[in-house]
């Protein structure tokens, strides 16, 4: 059993999918879960379903980097120090070349990248964490592969886990470790809306499992694999991104 009781653990990006998912996850460890997102009433409903003696929950918008360092004072303050960090924070936003534009580039790059960096100098101040932290960054394998569009996203999540690379050296002779995940197609709002943008027809599921041979993955399948990283059993992961994809990235499929 991957023990994590007594330990605080921030998940921003919490409300709803693999967020909401890994805060139910950490509560079931023994830890306390503390949820950072948007949309308030899915909060509510996350805390509900994990039971309020063992979650909290901060509605914030994040994209905004000048609201990070006093969101993290104040969840400090008002839950002791930081035990851990999961950053679930994401959007996808696919368009060709010819709509790429820098808004549309800053937009992703906002909440996909630059909070998350910020959100880590933060809960990296002494004030903030307890020895031994664990961080673990959701990224994509779309940060491995090519597709069509899928620039702004793919790019956003490579620049995670080059980041992740560099910090993990930086923040260890801190105390903290460094980790991220790279899930694959999961069972979240976004596989729905692929299939509903691709037309649901069946072959774009058909499409997804020539490469992703062991089926489409549930957010428990990340939720674990996160959970573990966080936890003192995985000491000798650092710097690292854990492929979670079900065969996509060792597939020969085109």
């Amino acid at each position: 059993m991957i023990d994590l009781n007594g330990k605080n653990i921030l998940i921003v990006g919490a409300s709803s999918g693999i967020g909401a998912e890994i805060a139910r996850k950490v509560a079931e460890q023994g830890a306390k879960a503390i949820l950072v997102a948007r949309r308030e009433k899915e909060l509510k409903d996350v805390c509900r379903s994990i039971g309020e003696d063992k979650a909290a929950f901060y509605s914030a918008d994040i994209s905004d980097c000048d609201v990070i360092e006093g969101l993290i004072a104040q969840i400090v303050s008002d839950n002791g120090k930081l035990d851990g960090m999961v950053y679930s924070a994401g959007i996808v936003d696919d368009v060709p070349l010819m709509f790429l534009d820098h808004d549309r580039l800053l937009k992703t790059f906002n909440i996909n990248y630059f909070s998350f960096v910020e959100c880590v100098r933060q809960v990296s101040k002494k004030k903030n964490y307890n020895s031994g932290m664990r961080i673990v960054a959701i990224s994509s394998v779309s940060s491995l592969l090519g597709e069509k569009a899928h620039t702004s996203y793919a790019a956003s999540k490579a620049a995670i886990d080059a980041t992740v690379r560099c910090l993990a050296k930086e923040l260890y002779e801190k105390g903290i470790v460094l980790n991220s995940v790279q899930p694959g197609m999961i069972r979240t709002r976004i596989y729905d809306e692929f299939l509903e943008k691709m037309g649901d027809d069946g072959s774009a599921n058909e499409a997804i499992l020539k490469n992703q041979y062991a089926g489409i993955g549930e957010t428990v399948d990340v939720a674990n694999a996160v959970a573990f990283l966080l936890s003192e059993d995985s000491r000798f992961i650092v710097g690292s991104s854990l492929v979670i994809d079900g065969g996509t990235s060792s597939s020969s499929a085109s």
